[in-house]
């Protein structure tokens, strides 16, 4: 924990105390946490600091920065790593991964290596094969039970540089 609240303070000394006392609410900004080096070269830097951020804008306190570098951790739990993959893949915040949500993933993903034609084909097979109750989006059950199906699903978001 201090060797993180070094680094948060490292992040920026100006805005960082070293005694909360007077300044409990601190929020370093998003774009302070995704040019650091764990972050700088993951397609989904951004997603995945607003989905560790209270305030769903990328602002993180240091609980949120704890939280965040703890997912990230080779030893966090699979199934905690499956929630907040769930939720950096859902774009649009609306507790379901849908096909903009996967084109959006894939696109990523590939770093835009594909065409519009292919991000749709691949899009609509993992619907057609990941939705369990036909409903046209995966809710996190039916993703829970696609990424079992895929062990390294995982590594290409949550994996710390």
């Amino acid at each position: 924990i201090c060797r993180l609240h070094g680094r948060y303070h490292e992040l920026a000394p100006n805005i960082v105390p070293m005694d909360y006392t007077n300044e409990p609410d601190v929020k370093l900004p998003i774009q302070l946490i995704i040019n650091m080096p764990e972050l700088k070269e993951n397609p989904f830097k951004q997603r995945i600091v607003e989905a560790f951020s209270e305030d769903s804008q990328g602002n993180l306190s240091f609980n949120d920065f704890v939280d965040m570098f703890s997912v990230l951790s080779e030893t966090a739990p699979r199934e905690l790593k499956a929630i907040y993959a769930f939720k950096i893949y859902d774009f649009n915040t609306d507790n379901y991964i849908c096909k903009s949500d996967l084109e959006k993933t894939l696109t990523k993903l590939t770093r835009e290596e594909l065409t519009p034609e292919e991000v749709t084909l691949v899009c609509e097979k993992v619907i057609e094969e990941a939705d369990l109750d036909g409903d046209g989006k995966l809710a996190f059950a039916d993703f829970e039970n696609m990424i079992s199906r895929a062990p390294d699903f995982l590594r290409y978001t949550l994996v710390r540089y």
